[in-house]
């Protein structure tokens, strides 16, 4: 089945939660960002969600796994990685639980989901455009800069097809952490729930997570900062740190 539903650009991979994963070879692959994200997201059963900007799907399969929310759609603006990530939906057995929408975010409203939603969650493109190095592919390029959506165009959809008091999700980069605020706030969101995520201690964020609820009231958790591994006694080894195992093997944040 595998070998049928791929390209010769394409292989399978597995990650976490045993999710067989379709990959564009010089596409972007699974990163520790999506996973994080999608442990930080809190459980919500009965909830209805979607993700913007959904790439291969692997934030909404992992979200599916662990049956954090009743249903989620993959929302995608590239052809390509939408049609990845519907075969990636079949391909895994969530079809009754992941829907895939071919569309740009800035397009969207809430009769594209049968009415406002629960839960959005968005690993956003997070360079702006014709900054840092241009990928020779085109779809990294776009994957990876505001091209298709600045933050506040992401932040704008999701105010728009969220309920009041609805949740929205975000990996983002600590030196844009003043964007972020700006589209949120923008947009009548407050931040509720916010951690920076460290390689080690010695090192800078690398990113932030940040939850944020529409119409929410003034107030915001920082939760302790994550730092990814701890370095051995000689200094240069690195160990994956006790924390950010647990992270792994519960899908969970603390």
């Amino acid at each position: 089945m595998q070998d049928m539903m791929l390209s010769p650009e394409e292989r399978v991979d597995v990650v976490n939660e045993n999710i067989r994963l379709i990959q564009r070879k010089n596409g972007l692959t699974f990163s520790t960002d999506a996973f994080l994200l999608s442990a930080f997201c809190r459980p919500q059963p009965k909830a209805r969600a979607a993700d913007f900007g959904s790439g291969t799907g692997v934030i909404a399969l992992l979200l599916a796994a662990r049956q954090t929310f009743a249903h989620i759609t993959a929302v995608e603006a590239q052809e390509t990685f939408a049609d990845i990530a519907a075969r990636n939906v079949e391909l895994n057995g969530f079809s009754h639980t992941v829907s895939v929408l071919f569309r740009d975010v800035r397009t969207l409203a809430p009769t594209d989901f049968g009415g406002e939603l629960d839960v959005i969650v968005s690993n956003p493109p997070y360079m702006r455009a014709g900054d840092g190095a241009v990928s020779p592919y085109d779809e990294k390029q776009i994957a990876r800069h505001e091209i298709l959506g600045t933050i506040n165009d992401f932040c704008t959809a999701a105010a728009k097809c969220l309920k009041y008091g609805g949740k929205l999700y975000t990996v983002w980069r600590p030196d844009r952490l003043e964007s972020l605020m700006a589209a949120l706030r923008a947009n009548k969101f407050a931040p509720k729930r916010m951690v920076f995520v460290h390689d080690s201690a010695d090192k800078e964020p690398a990113v932030v997570l940040t939850e944020a609820m529409l119409g929410g009231s003034e107030g915001m958790h920082i939760l302790p900062p994550l730092f990814m591994h701890d370095k051995s006694p000689n200094g240069v080894e690195k160990n994956l740190s006790e924390r950010a195992q647990r992270i792994y093997d519960t899908g969970r944040f603390d």
